[in-house]
């Protein structure tokens, strides 16, 4: 297996969707608290991303098992049936991958509290009954939802607790506030795979995947593309008016013309090939221009 086929079983291009929220909490952390464990987030950082790109190789894995005879999905589109990768290989890859993320998380546990290990144990549920199982996440008209809260508010939650967790407060004023600032990323995340959905939608009905999609048919599910990226700015905009952010952080909406642009593209044309790169483009540059943007604040 070479670096490249690697770097696709892994989806390295999507790891936007959990570096960011990481951020994100880092910058809530400085700002409201005044706190940042260095040593800690990077153990974070690490264990973070080696359970993402795992959590990735059992999603491919997973669709391998799973593709039905009707089409050549498993032979020409699933990555590990069209390199012809070895599935022993593979599942120990991920299995490694698992194990040495879980045994970090473990360890971080005991330095800050149970409610780390409860918030990781949730987060690995996720990732891993996300595409397993006989009615996997993925299948269902869930994933949106469970990818967008894990990746966009679990990430960054569990971001800030490790920096804060001396002086944390588990009470509704605390969790709402977290849950506005990474609301852009969580929806964001969730229009991510509802994008994907669209695309797919008549390829996973053969594969008997009955996605948001499925239910809520193109139309209805594109208007909810588009309400879900005006309700990311709305978010922002609320953030700085609560004070919970700086108001450099409305420097994100220099950037509105291009995610409607990309929102535009979309609309017009849903095919996985062509126009879902529109999404992950309104990911990596919202989430990455209200990173730059809530940083800015602590350099002047």
């Amino acid at each position: 297996m070479n670096l490249t086929v690697f770097l696709e079983l892994v989806e390295f291009k999507a790891k936007t969707a959990s570096i960011l929220p990481f951020f994100i909490g880092i910058c809530f952390s400085l700002y409201n608290f005044h706190k940042l464990h260095l040593g800690l987030v990077l153990l974070y950082f690490v264990a973070m991303v080696i359970f993402n790109m795992a959590v990735d190789i059992l999603d491919n894995y997973n669709d391998y098992h799973h593709a039905t005879e009707i089409h050549d999905y498993r032979e020409k589109t699933n990555i590990i049936g069209r390199e012809g990768l070895d599935l022993k290989l593979v599942f120990r890859m991920m299995m490694g991958m698992i194990i040495v993320s879980a045994l970090i998380g473990i360890g971080m546990s005991f330095i800050v509290g149970w409610p780390f290990l409860v918030m990781g144990l949730f987060c690995y549920g996720v990732g891993i009954f996300y595409s397993s199982g006989p009615k996997p996440l993925s299948s269902l008209p869930l994933g949106e939802v469970f990818s967008g809260l894990t990746m966009g508010f679990m990430i960054t939650i569990l971001c800030v607790y490790l920096n804060t967790y001396e002086v944390f407060q588990w009470n509704f004023a605390n969790l709402s506030e977290i849950f506005l600032i990474s609301l852009p990323n969580t929806l964001w995340i969730a229009n991510l795979m509802l994008a994907n959905n669209i695309c797919d939608v008549e390829e996973d009905e053969k594969n008997n995947r009955f996605t948001l999609v499925h239910y809520l048919g193109k139309p209805q599910a594109i208007r909810l593309f588009v309400g879900m990226n005006v309700a990311a700015f709305l978010a922002i905009l609320l953030s700085v008016s609560v004070k919970i952010a700086p108001w450099s952080m409305l420097g994100t909406f220099l950037v509105a013309p291009f995610i409607y642009k990309q929102v535009r593209i979309f609309t017009k044309r849903q095919v996985k090939r062509e126009t879902f790169i529109c999404a992950v483009r309104i990911l990596a540059v919202g989430a990455t221009a209200q990173v730059i943007s809530f940083a800015l604040t602590f350099l002047f």
